[in-house]
């Protein structure tokens, strides 16, 4: 028994064979002729001639689509880069350094390239030349130092030009501003 296609069918068959390209299966895969289907080939119509333009107008949906979707992804693709450059910027430390605190700590660092201070010690240095507390303290806590390797530069300092005793050496370098352990430790190494 067998049935004629109609336009519809032959519409039906051009579309499995659109979304079969689409979908990255070979058209001969998804081709299927009226024999295959046990339907005799009916001869072309006008009516199929009319069913075209639904076919391209599908296939031009689709690719309207399609580009929506690269559009969305596109645009996701980019909110996400955004993202995450702003988390990296807040993650970044802010530099909030005033001009005071700036100019602290760089005293701060000239002084420790020149001669041993204690934390103390250097805290009233910069005061001395008039930073505030608050910068003297910031300064002192944004530079890279070893207070105990300030301590033994220190204690060796004071044994170039005079002698001390162990005890002596200690109680001048705590004089000095440094932590009694600080002290201990560069009396120790010095000595």
């Amino acid at each position: 028994m067998h049935k004629k296609l109609s336009a519809i069918s032959i519409a039906a068959l051009l579309g499995l064979s659109l979304s079969a390209c689409v979908d990255g299966i070979e058209p001969d895969d998804a081709d299927i002729s009226a024999e295959e289907v046990g339907e005799e080939p009916e001869a072309s119509t006008a009516d199929d001639a009319d069913e075209a333009p639904d076919a391209q107008e599908a296939e031009a949906e689709e690719a309207e689509q399609e580009s929506e979707r690269e559009a969305e992804e596109a645009e996701a693709d980019e909110a996400e880069r955004e993202a995450e450059e702003e988390a990296a910027v807040e993650d970044e430390p802010a530099n909030e350094e005033t001009p005071g605190q700036r100019n602290a700590r760089q005293s701060a660092e000239s002084y420790l390239n020149y001669t041993a201070f204690s934390r103390q010690g250097l805290i009233e240095q910069l005061e001395f030349e008039e930073f505030s507390t608050e910068d003297a303290e910031y300064a002192v806590d944004h530079v890279e130092v070893d207070w105990n390797e300030q301590a033994v530069k220190s204690a060796e300092s004071y044994l170039e030009y005079t002698s001390f005793s162990l005890q002596g050496l200690i109680d001048q370098l705590e004089f000095e501003g440094f932590t009694p352990e600080q002290a201990q430790h560069g009396a120790n190494e010095a000595y």
